[in-house]
């Protein structure tokens, strides 16, 4: 049941985005991270969305990327994309998603010669073998119902010596079965952090911000949904990663 009323906030909330989010203000919505409270440089427009960038910092220079071809799997509304086109130099980058209004939104708002998003299945990707540098995925697979195929198509677009950039959440036994299926993948984990602390920092700092937006944009009756969806403190989910229910891994891997 649990599952099913996720999944409808999804749907209800990407198509919520579409009609109310009129300025575009609404461009990330992963959970964050800060370390010690320090604070990366951006410019004055991407402040608000800086825990949210941090932690595309964090996992997007896990390795140089600088003139690299990117994939982002699972992109979203594309904030994550256009801070690492924007910021860390890469060669040209490419986002999907399977929601096809975060990729029109996305094409709206970002789309130039440098950077292109496209709709696409996680688990079924319509790309070359050995197409992209590296390829991130970023507070997603966790709703990906197959994660075995969802890696061996990660392993098959990478070209040789390509990095697979990682970072999500589970329950222990969710984290193992991830670290299991890396391992099967022939993928090599040439970096591993444990950043459950650093996400929890991240929320604590967020949670004022994001409870005045969801006040804003979501009618009263969703209100409590939505401060789960956004792990504001206090909330069930926000008190998962306190107690350690839920843990926050970042993966660097190779081909």
């Amino acid at each position: 049941m649990k599952e099913k009323l996720k999944n409808i906030f999804f749907k209800f909330w990407y198509w919520y985005l579409s009609f109310i989010d009129k300025n575009s203000d609404i461009i990330f919505m992963n959970y964050g991270y800060s370390k010690d409270n320090f604070k990366i440089e951006l410019e004055e427009t991407d402040e608000k969305n800086r825990y949210s960038i941090q932690l595309y910092h964090l996992v997007a220079t896990g390795v140089d990327i600088k003139g690299k071809d990117i994939l982002e799997i699972g992109c979203g509304r594309g904030g994550g994309l256009s801070y690492i086109n924007r910021y860390l130099s890469p060669n040209f980058v490419t986002g999907v998603d399977l929601n096809k209004k975060a990729i029109n939104f996305c094409n709206k708002k970002y789309s130039t010669d440098r950077i292109k998003f496209l709709q696409a299945n996680a688990q079924k990707l319509n790309f070359q073998k050995d197409s992209f540098d590296a390829v991130i995925n970023i507070e997603s697979s966790h709703r990906y119902s197959r994660i075995d195929l969802f890696i061996e198509e990660v392993y098959r677009i990478l070209k040789p010596g390509g990095f697979f950039l990682f970072a999500d959440f589970g329950d222990s036994m969710e984290i193992e079965k991830l670290k299991t299926q890396f391992v099967k993948s022939n993928l090599k984990i040439v970096r591993f952090e444990n950043i459950t602390d650093n996400v929890i920092e991240a929320l604590k700092l967020a949670t004022p911000e994001r409870e005045k937006l969801i006040r804003e944009i979501l009618p009263k009756f969703f209100q409590n949904l939505g401060r789960n969806f956004a792990a504001t403190e206090g909330t069930t989910t926000y008190n998962k990663f306190l107690t350690r229910e839920f843990e926050y891994v970042f993966y660097a891997l190779m081909k």
